[in-house]
């Protein structure tokens, strides 16, 4: 017994309750299961490093693009794996395009067919600076400093705004008498 006194009332409240809880049966998930798989995640950031977006990655696992949206909210370890192949291919190029705009030398074997027999000479193939490949780094980079618009702000007065009224129909009549 409890400390406290109840009323008739509330225990047939309680032992109400106590009956309405334990007729309702357990909830079960509404809808279809999930296709999503823990392997996606490896799966997601190698096709990632490939260059894939969310719409070909839905391609991949044969689901629908929004499917892949879904999956990025429920599963932070699958967002976070698309997102660790993204950064990986976008430092591969970044490191590409860099090495372009230097310009770059490697190693080549130069492989012909002399006198019947093939001859292979190592030789060094040389590329030069791309200018293209400078270009857009430093655009991309510092788009400040390097940006293909050029916004001019335009202040000031044209020169008209202070002469006299009479100056300004002196100087139209003298135009318009040079056109009669």
């Amino acid at each position: 017994m409890t400390n406290s006194p109840m009323t008739g009332t509330e225990d047939a409240e309680k032992a109400t309750q106590g009956k309405k809880a334990a007729r309702q049966p357990e909830r079960r998930p509404s809808g279809r299961p999930s296709l999503y798989k823990q392997e996606y995640c490896e799966l997601a950031t190698n096709y990632c490093l490939l260059g894939a977006t969310d719409v070909e990655l839905a391609g991949y696992f044969k689901v629908n693009p929004d499917t892949i949206h879904t999956w990025k909210i429920a599963h932070p370890e699958f967002s976070e794996s698309i997102l660790r192949g993204r950064d990986k291919a976008d430092a591969h190029i970044a490191k590409a395009l860099y090495h372009r705009s230097l310009g770059y030398s490697h190693l080549e074997d130069d492989i012909r067919v002399v006198g019947g027999s093939i001859v292979v000479t190592p030789t060094i193939k040389c590329y030069p600076p791309d200018t293209a490949a400078a270009s857009l780094w430093l655009r991309n980079r510092q788009p400040k400093k390097w940006r293909d618009k050029i916004e001019v702000e335009h202040g000031g007065s044209v020169g008209f705004d202070n002469a006299p009224i009479d100056e300004l129909k002196t100087a139209l009549d003298q135009i318009l008498s040079k056109l009669k």
